[in-house]
């Protein structure tokens, strides 16, 4: 940032974030205060996120509040993450609603809209006992913001609560019968325009009330504004039915919208709910146990999971054996059996059996805990589309509206025969077609959708930005070991000389190895699977950089490269398989070698093809091991480019090469295991971290992590990018194609208000309902 400061990110809940436009004004406004480096709001958790200097960060928060409360004054703010006697709180509202364990945790949202006061359950988690705090700008002070301005958006939300929804439904209900009333009763004058009145003020009387307030507060141009002036124009026109019927529709379509918002959002948010309500924490040294929350245990505290609950916390089972349930961290629908001595994660489900286990990670640093800070935070990285539709939205409106000013009072001076009335209701409906909320509602959505289906195939995506760069990689570059191959060693080939048998030869190489903590020794030993004979053993030596000899009942054993064999004068068979060899000699005659070698994973060769077909230009594999090895992976796998004995910086070094040689339109994905390919992973465009299950190092070093060992899902990754890509952008082309339509109808004096509305709201629903298509992809 240049200032060479400390930089502090502090997060606050917005309670009552139920319009798109909404997010995108407070987004707009908080960012030009002075001290805020960087500033996302994401519409879907209702999360405002806030970079700061440390030295001005609460100065700077109390100022952001400020803001928020004054550009949309009936949002409830508390702070996410705030430490009070080892709770996070997050919470605003009385000390008895803590009882009630209400589980938002800013990705699990039950959609529930709270009017009443002093119920928000927006805490981060609910076992706590302690008393509610309300971080606004008076937190402390006994006064709560989040009941003082309720009614400015009653009626009028994106997200309707059960008992706002039947209240609006009433008002809609009184609103329609006194219009029907002044339509077809014999009144006349001043008692028919009665009627119309008190019609139009039941059903739109908040829409014109929430519009003069921003209209004091400066905030002009949104839609109550386009609303109020389109549906009042009408009446200024003597158009009273169409004015009323107009803000009526537009009311109910909000409802609707409002739904399929809702049910979008829950959506999403059901695919990341994989936060652990509780943990049974064993007591003393008995088997009594007792319900606390995640945060109140501690490493090496022992808990109990019993079958049907989520494992609460990271940790190695002491007891117990059962199948646990993978699939809301991996993707993966097959269980995997755990016993006692193996790790377990955090966000798994156990299926059947009691395990009981001992923590290993606090719950701040647990894996579930890090991955859903990670989608949480992923909205704050903005697709290029994102910022786009943002910029436009913020020129559009005022633009549509001086041209609206235009088509009312131009054409009627300069055109023989035109009227005032006739061209004012023109420029009503142009106003009414133009509000940009399809695409400030629906691109949002359709990002953070594939986010979720990401996520729901064990594929985590630190940015929509990282999504939409997916669609312009043709070039990958895969790391080797515990990438495309397990990074595990194995004798693939056993080849003794004629007259010696496979037995014999593993037998002497077992015993040469019998002491080594080599890998290839260990695999070797592995191999044997047998005890080996120490009798008649003696005179072990290690030959740095050989290979071992060891006496075995009088008769020297070599165990070794091509080295110790020539070393010792004896003449060996060199293979032509690529890999480790270790050659065998007895008493001075050969007995044969093994071949050892890291295999290649089940789905490595498939994730090759699979990436050709998505048209991925090249493959690249980079490695340290020998040029021979290298090439023979290479070859197996179907990868168009091998380098091999590469150190570290080397690799570098050679992705900057890759980089060099590609156009700059094209995005290159390095794909590693995260651990020894960090300075990799961050020199991509995109950096993809395999294995990252329970792997520090790779998920805070990759853009992209893949939770599972597959190389496969590479492939994946890319086809909900592209799937995600294709549905924001039908969006964009429907929203911008209807409006561009119904603008040209309506200036042409077609179109009425009616298609007018539907322009607005029905294309907001419909483009809300395609964006959630994304989410339809299962085992992609």
């Amino acid at each position: 940032m240049g200032t060479g400061q400390e930089q502090v990110k502090r997060e606050l809940l917005l309670d009552g974030l139920d319009c798109a436009n909404c997010a995108l004004k407070i987004e707009n406004g908080v960012r030009k205060i002075k001290g805020i480096n960087e500033c996302s709001v994401n519409f879907v958790t209702k999360t405002l996120s806030l970079h700061t200097t440390s030295d001005m960060d609460e100065q700077v928060v109390e100022e952001a509040k400020r803001k928020v409360l004054r550009l949309e004054p009936h949002i409830r703010i508390s702070e996410k993450g705030k430490q009070m006697n080892g709770h996070v709180h997050a919470h605003t509202g009385s000390a008895s609603d803590s009882q009630e364990h209400g589980h938002d945790h800013a990705l699990h949202d039950h959609g529930h809209s709270h009017a009443h006061g002093n119920h928000s359950h927006t805490h981060d988690h609910g076992d706590s006992q302690g008393h509610a705090h309300e971080h606004g700008s008076h937190a402390g002070h006994g006064h709560d913001h989040s009941h003082t301005h309720d009614d400015a958006h009653a009626g009028h939300s994106h997200e309707h609560g059960a008992g706002q929804t039947k209240v609006l439904l009433a008002r809609l209900a009184a609103g329609s019968v006194l219009l029907a009333a002044a339509i077809w009763s014999p009144l006349e004058g001043w008692a028919q325009f009665t009627l119309y009145a008190l019609a139009y003020l039941i059903a739109g009387g908040d829409i014109v009330l929430q519009a003069s307030k921003n209209i004091i507060r400066g905030q002009v141009f949104d839609e109550y504004f386009l609303m109020s002036v389109a549906t009042l124009g009408a009446f200024a026109i003597g158009e009273y039915p169409e004015g009323v019927a107009v803000m009526l529709f537009y009311q109910l379509g909000e409802l609707f919208q409002g739904m399929a918002v809702n049910r979008s959002r829950k959506s999403i948010q059901s695919l990341m709910d994989i936060r652990p309500d509780y943990a049974n924490i064993l007591t003393g040294s008995g088997d009594e146990t007792r319900r606390v929350s995640p945060e109140d245990v501690r490493i090496g505290d022992r808990i109990v999971v019993k079958a049907g609950e989520r494992v609460p916390l990271d940790g190695i089972v002491q007891a117990g054996r059962s199948m646990v349930d993978t699939s809301a961290l991996t993707g993966e629908s097959v269980p995997r059996e755990l016993e006692s001595g193996s790790d377990v994660l955090s966000g798994f489900v156990n299926k059947n059996g009691m395990l009981t286990i001992e923590v290993t990670k606090t719950f701040g640093e647990s894996t579930v805990s890090k991955i859903l800070d990670l989608m949480q935070n992923a909205s704050s990285r903005k697709a290029k589309t994102e910022h786009f539709i943002s910029k436009f939205a913020r020129y559009y409106t005022p633009v549509v509206v001086i041209l609206a000013a235009v088509i009312a009072f131009v054409p009627p001076l300069i055109l023989s025969g035109a009227t005032f009335a006739d061209w004012i209701y023109r420029a009503l409906v142009f106003l009414v077609i133009s509000c940009p909320c399809a695409l400030v509602v629906s691109i949002p959505l359709g990002f953070f959708g594939g986010i979720g289906a990401a996520s729901r195939n064990g594929i985590l995506v630190k940015g929509s930005n990282y999504l939409e760069a997916l669609n312009d990689v043709k070039v990958v570059v895969f790391d080797k070991t515990g990438t495309l191959t397990k990074g595990v060693f194995k004798v693939t080939a056993i080849r003794p000389e004629v007259g010696r048998t496979e037995e014999e030869l593993m037998k002497l190489a077992a015993i040469a190895e019998a002491n080594s903590n080599h890998p290839i020794a260990e695999s070797i030993r592995a191999a044997w699977a047998k005890a080996i004979p120490t009798q008649g053993v003696e005179g072990y030596d290690e030959v740095a950089g050989h290979g071992i000899k060891v006496s075995v009942d009088g008769r020297e054993v070599l165990a070794g490269n091509a080295k110790l064999m020539e070393q010792a004068g004896i003449s060996y068979t060199t293979p032509d398989t690529a890999g480790t060899i270790v050659h065998v000699a007895e008493a001075g005659t050969y007995v044969g070698h093994l071949i050892i070698a890291d295999e290649v994973k089940d789905d490595a060769a498939a994730a090759i093809q699979a990436l050709k077909k998505l048209g991925i230009r090249k493959t690249v594999m980079l490695t340290g091991d020998a040029k021979a090895v290298g090439e023979a992976v290479g070859r197996e796998l179907g990868v168009d480019e091998v380098y091999a004995e590469l150190l570290p910086q080397d690799k570098v070094e050679r992705l900057e090469q890759l980089e060099a040689a590609k156009s700059p339109k094209e995005k290159m994905v390095f794909v590693g295991d995260g651990i020894n390919d960090t300075p990799v992973l961050a020199r991509a465009d995109v950096g993809v971290a395999m294995g990252g299950l329970g792997s520090d190092a790779a998920i805070e070093a990759a853009d992209v992590v893949i939770m599972t060992d597959e190389p496969s899902k590479l492939a994946s990754a890319i086809r909900i990018a592209k799937r995600t890509r294709m549905i924001v952008w039908q969006n964009i082309a429907f929203a911008l194609g209807v409006k561009a339509i119904f603008l040209l109808l309506g200036v042409f004096g077609i179109a009425t208000m009616w298609e007018a509305v539907f322009s607005d709201v029905g294309v907001t629903v419909l483009a809300v309902l395609n964006a959630m298509r994304v989410l339809r992809v299962k085992n992609i």
